[in-house]
């Protein structure tokens, strides 16, 4: 899906004419987030958005399960497999499925950490002990009701915050803002911005940790690609992020191409690109969200002369978020 650009400007026709779908599809999500989720017997993490599109969930996800190794815990993610055929319960195995089996999402996670997609996310907690999880990582379901959370992080970026602040189709809300803003234990703000410091006060108002952070490309890619003018793609929910992460690490950016989330690329397309990178003497440069996408291709990924760009999150004050973690896993332990 390509986000409408009215989204992200101010209340416009097309919102106020979207408007009473809003306010049908708000009323349902709201009363569906009062239900009582399942407990899962072990503490759970949920790290989720308010709105549809990307923010930076997925390296929340691994920062926070490194964090949780550090403090000698076993977390595995739980996802839905958005994009992926497979119902679940499945443990991904990034050397037999693609993604186009189980999402791309959680194909590039495991290769850092034990992921479980089930397209009913309760039916996923069985096979997640299974694995010897002591921690449930949820990758989104904040709005889903179906398991009880024992702490809700909710990743915003900085510079887009809550777009036109409308509920979808209107906006990129999931739900209403406030019987979210009641579920939240926390904000993490991915970058800077007005549009972020907006949200971020709401959260503060209401007495809740807002931890800021960044995403840090990898120094050696960084040093690999410089000087080297680059042909960039990206099929993510906010593709320009991608883009001005790269020129913000001094890479020279000389073709973008943006595509919608979770886009499935073609061969003929991957094809198209390598073949106008070759061309113009270009260096093809993608993120690793998208690059598992094409582990189905042919030929395989390691043949196309794709290169991936990773990044981790990194925060601003580490302490505070380790602090605040394990205090919040220390209650759930309690309980």
């Amino acid at each position: 899906m390509r986000e409408p650009a009215f989204w992200h400007r101010p209340p416009s026709w097309q919102s106020r004419l979207l408007s009473p779908l809003s306010k049908l599809y708000g009323a349902v999500a709201a009363r569906r987030m009062q239900q009582a989720g399942i407990d899962a017997g072990l503490p759970v993490i949920c790290v989720g958005n308010f709105h549809v599109g990307g923010a930076g969930k997925t390296p929340t996800v691994l920062a926070l399960c490194g964090l949780l190794r550090e403090f000698g815990e076993r977390p595995v993610v739980l996802s839905r497999g958005y994009g992926g055929r497979l119902r679940g319960p499945v443990l991904v195995d990034p050397a037999t499925h693609e993604a186009a089996d189980v999402g791309d999402e959680p194909l590039m996670m495991a290769a850092r950490v034990p992921v479980v997609v089930s397209r009913a996310r309760a039916e996923g907690i069985g096979l997640a002990k299974a694995q010897g999880a002591s921690v449930i990582v949820m990758d989104d379901g904040f709005q889903n009701p179906s398991i009880a959370k024992d702490l809700a992080l909710i990743v915003i970026d900085g510079a887009r915050g809550l777009g036109n602040a409308r509920v979808f189709p209107a906006g990129p809300l999931r739900a209403p803002l406030s019987p979210q803003l009641d579920r939240t234990d926390a904000l993490v703000m991915v970058g800077s911005g007005d549009a972020g410091e907006a949200v971020a006060a709401r959260v503060a108002a209401l007495g809740k940790p807002v931890f800021r952070a960044r995403l840090q490309p990898d120094a050696q890619v960084v040093a690999a690609l410089a000087a080297r003018p680059i042909l960039a793609f990206a099929g993510i929910g906010d593709p320009g992020r991608f883009f001005r992460t790269l020129r913000a690490s001094g890479l020279e950016i000389k073709v973008e191409r943006a595509f919608p989330d979770h886009h499935p690329f073609s061969p003929d397309e991957i094809a198209s690109l390598t073949q106008q990178a070759r061309r113009q003497g270009l260096t093809v440069v993608t993120t690793e969200k998208d690059l598992a996408r094409l582990s189905g291709s042919k030929p395989s990924r390691s043949d196309l002369g794709v290169s991936a760009f990773p990044v981790t999150l990194q925060f601003s004050d580490p302490p505070a978020f380790r602090g605040f973690v394990a205090q919040r896993l220390s209650a759930a332990r309690k309980r």
